[in-house]
């Protein structure tokens, strides 16, 4: 094949790929504004303050990728267990809500990049030798937050063992039952727990006990936004407005104003 006529092919492969990506977005819907879902039971990431607004992390974090992105932010409230069916049936355009990439939720919607990384853990009384183990859990009553990767990690690790996993509608709940007695134990975020339930009255006398819980096809590397599948544009928009957030400061000033610790991805 002549020089001459491998250009023209190539210089007719470029015009072709250049008209389709004007035709995408020509076509393509411009994003005016997002609609996250949160479930605002879960401080320090999502909570409701007395006057009805919402707060936290979570918050914090997407009305600044929705400033970056020069887009609106609404918040629309719902169940942590209903999120991906709700994210599914158009009720909102996207979860950020504390949750964990799974294998399983992979399975029917797509994540952003991950934003943050956070751990799971045990909260029991202080000196109740409780241990995130099987044999310690054996008998025992775990709460957990309905839908959570802390509910599927327990249910297939401990419950088969004799650990009784119960699930509750939000973490509130799980909370006043654990205070009350009625659970022995409660699997939730780590940091949840240490910035959220331990820092009040009632948590007083309880504890994050033993290690760290650690599973990457269960619990997962870390925390994004849910989307639907094929959201190509929004998944984009917001993975560029991350990224932007993290080379000015924004994101690393966000999480200092929740956080002790670096829960940024490694």
């Amino acid at each position: 094949m002549s020089h001459k006529k491998t250009v023209s092919l190539a210089a007719r492969a470029l015009a072709g790929a250049l008209i389709a990506s004007a035709s995408f977005a020509a076509g393509a819907k411009e994003i005016t504004q997002i609609r996250f879902a949160v479930d605002p039971s879960y401080p320090p990431f999502e909570s409701k303050l007395a006057d009805g607004t919402l707060a936290g992390f979570d918050i914090d974090l997407g009305n600044a990728l929705c400033a970056e992105m020069k887009v609106k932010c609404v918040w629309v409230e719902n169940n942590f267990d209903g999120m991906i069916p709700g994210l599914k049936a158009r009720k909102f355009d996207a979860v950020l809500s504390d949750m964990g990439i799974t294998e399983e939720r992979l399975k029917q919607i797509d994540f952003t990049d991950p934003l943050y990384d956070t751990h799971a853990q045990l909260v029991a009384r202080a000196g109740s030798g409780i241990l995130p183990t099987p044999q310690s859990l054996k008998g025992k009553r775990v709460g957990v937050e309905q839908g959570s990767v802390q509910e599927r990690y327990a249910k297939l690790k401990w419950e088969p063992q004799g650990a009784t996993v119960v699930p509750y509608a939000d973490q509130e709940q799980v909370e006043t039952d654990l205070v009350a007695g009625r659970i022995d134990a409660m699997f939730t975020d780590a940091a949840q727990a240490a910035i959220g339930f331990l820092k009040k009255p009632q948590g007083k006398p309880f504890a994050l006990v033993g290690t760290i819980v650690e599973d990457k096809a269960i619990i997962g590397p870390g925390t994004a936004i849910g989307l639907r599948k094929g959201d190509a544009e929004l998944k984009q928009g917001l993975n560029q407005a991350f990224a932007n957030m993290k080379k000015n400061g924004t994101f690393k000033r966000i999480m200092a104003k929740y956080f002790a610790t670096d829960v940024s991805v490694q």
